[in-house]
């Protein structure tokens, strides 16, 4: 089935490339050139879980992308949507979650490379050692990045940036003084460990249920200077700077190259983010934060 799938996929790409070139052609010369962030988790030989991409299929992603497009960072994105002109499509790489195994190949191949990257971490995991929840239920526990870790990929030109204090589902947070602790507390733990500002929040899950209007506007506030989702979207002139959208680095090729070949179908179908949802607050909570009135708008 995953084969026919992928064949699928290789016959369409290559029925649509011609239109699809011209397209970004097009794109390109009116200075709108689509800005892809992919977003990885583990690069690893051993696929424990459904979030790993092979070393050899990494090294293939980094070097498709290096033949085919302008390797930019978060920040130059941002730049790029604020000033309305992105003259060539653009790839950035990011990770999630905080796999130590990726300081054995991924890591130090970007950082050869100069490729801009941004790693996104939760603190509590790193700080304790603890293997995430998602894999002690698939009952393979892995190693988590170490704060010296961090420290010598920030200083080899990472950016390090926040994955929440729990890697929590903010769908399921109903109080200020969660979301303080997940998001305003762990950024300072954060720039506390790796001795650097922390400048960028990508939501666990990344889904439009995640991604509520109050987890926004507390990382604006706090003074982070974007926030990253994971519900697969391209990045174009006019939208928010803000929120950096991003789609998975998928370990099948062809689907891989499918979402980096420009298609405005998918542009189409991507969903609006909430826009109301209140906090559920009790009064106490409420007082201690200062935000009796703080909603989800």
């Amino acid at each position: 089935m995953q084969l026919l799938r992928s064949l699928a996929i290789s016959t369409r790409l290559a029925i649509q490339s011609p239109w699809r070139k011209k397209q970004i052609q097009r794109m390109s010369e009116r200075g709108e050139a689509p800005m892809s962030v992919l977003f990885y988790h583990r690069v690893a030989d051993a696929p424990v879980n459904p979030w790993t991409i092979s070393n050899r299929e990494f090294q293939r992603h980094v070097d498709y992308c290096r033949d085919n497009f302008e390797l930019i960072s978060l920040e130059e994105v941002q730049r790029r949507l604020e000033s309305g002109h992105s003259p060539r499509p653009s790839v950035t790489f990011t990770f999630d979650d905080g796999y130590s195994e990726n300081c054995e190949l991924a890591l130090p191949l970007l950082i050869r490379h100069r490729i801009p990257c941004t790693y996104f971490v939760t603190t509590e995991n790193v700080r304790h050692g603890h293997p995430f929840e998602h894999d002690l239920r698939l009952k393979h526990p892995l190693p988590i990045n170490t704060v010296e870790q961090l420290k010598a990929a920030a200083d080899s030109g990472i950016e390090i940036g926040l994955h929440t204090a729990n890697h929590v589902d903010f769908n399921r947070v109903h109080t200020v003084e969660e979301l303080n602790k997940e998001i305003v507390e762990a950024k300072s733990n954060l720039e506390e460990m790796i001795e650097r500002p922390v400048r960028y929040l990508a939501v666990p899950f990344g889904l439009p249920e995640q991604m509520r209007p109050a987890v926004i506007e507390t990382a604006r506030k706090c003074g982070l200077i974007g926030i990253c989702s994971a519900y697969g979207a391209y990045n174009l002139i006019g939208d928010d700077s803000f929120h950096i959208r991003r789609f998975h680095g998928d370990p099948e090729f062809n689907r891989f190259r499918n979402w980096l070949t420009y298609d405005n179908r998918k542009n189409l179908r991507r969903p609006t983010l909430p826009t109301e949802d209140v906090l559920n607050i009790t009064p106490e909570v409420a007082t201690k934060n200062r935000q009796p009135q703080l909603a989800f708008s």
